[in-house]
This record gives structure tokens, sequence and C-alpha cells, in this order.
């Protein structure tokens, strides 16, 4: 068996995978039961403990606030072009 994780460092970088894999599994469980109650409120759960996540990776210098938010713009005008997530104005 191996030895628990000690360095926060690595800490911060597992925590943040395994959040982002729980996240992963509360949104194929909205998909395969539909938008119960308790699949919406474990996704809502498991995307805070992911915000939790990105914000401790900001306090730890390792992602910036202003650069996410240009990436989370590139990002949404992708999808206006590929996706069918945004109306037409």
């Amino acid at each position: 068996m191996s030895e628990p994780i000690k360095d926060p460092r690595l800490q911060l970088f597992v925590i943040a995978m395994e959040e982002c894999g729980e996240l992963i599994q509360a949104c194929s469980k909205v998909l395969r039961r539909g938008a119960d109650e308790k699949s919406l409120k474990d996704l809502q759960d498991e995307a805070g403990d992911v915000l939790c996540m990105l914000e401790l990776l900001q306090q730890w210098d390792y992602v910036s606030w202003t650069e996410m938010e240009q990436r989370v713009q590139y990002k949404r005008d992708k999808l206006k072009t590929w996706s069918n997530l945004f109306k037409e104005d």
C-alpha cells in the first residue's frame, strides 16, 4: 500500500482531479436518472466542490481569475458557433 500524499501542492491537484471526476459522475446521473431532486442536489454539491478547488488553485497561484475569465469568454464564443446552448439573438 502506498503512503498518503503529504505535500499540500500534490494534495491540491489530486483533490481537484477527484472533485472533477465526481462532477462528471453527477452529470452522468442526471442524464441517466433524469433531473430529479436528488440528482440535481448532487450536481449542485459537486459543482460547488469543483468551484472550491478552482478557488484554491487560484489562491495557490496556479491559475488566474483574469485569465480564466478570458478563457470563459473564448469558450462561450466557440460554443455559440458549435453548439445549441445559446439562443440566437
